[in-house]
């Protein structure tokens, strides 16, 4: 399996209602940490910071360190700007993702 690595903060999304803002930056080591500030924290924090995760993990990243400050996103829209962030946040300009 490919592993991306952050080298710099990327950044995705609004304080609009229904959206999220996902800022991604390195965390060597550490892991993935998320940060959540939600509108929806009681209701659905748990299954934000899932969505967060897993989304990562299934791009190959295994580090980072996210700061979340959602507005109410459905988790297709969280899926979204975190791949928007991780794309700002890496280095090369070729996603292993991307359609060829």
């Amino acid at each position: 399996m490919f592993t991306l690595e952050i080298s710099r903060v990327g950044i995705a999304g609004t304080l609009e209602s229904s959206d999220i803002t996902i800022s991604i930056e390195q965390n060597e080591g550490k892991g993935i940490e998320i940060d959540l500030i939600s509108t929806v924290e009681n209701q659905f924090g748990n299954q934000i910071r899932k969505v967060i995760r897993e989304t990562l993990e299934s791009m190959g990243v295994a580090d980072a360190l996210v700061r979340a400050n959602d507005k109410g996103a459905l988790d297709c829209t969280i899926q979204a700007r975190v791949k928007t962030a991780v794309g700002r946040a890496v280095h090369d300009n070729h996603h292993p993702w991307e359609a060829e």
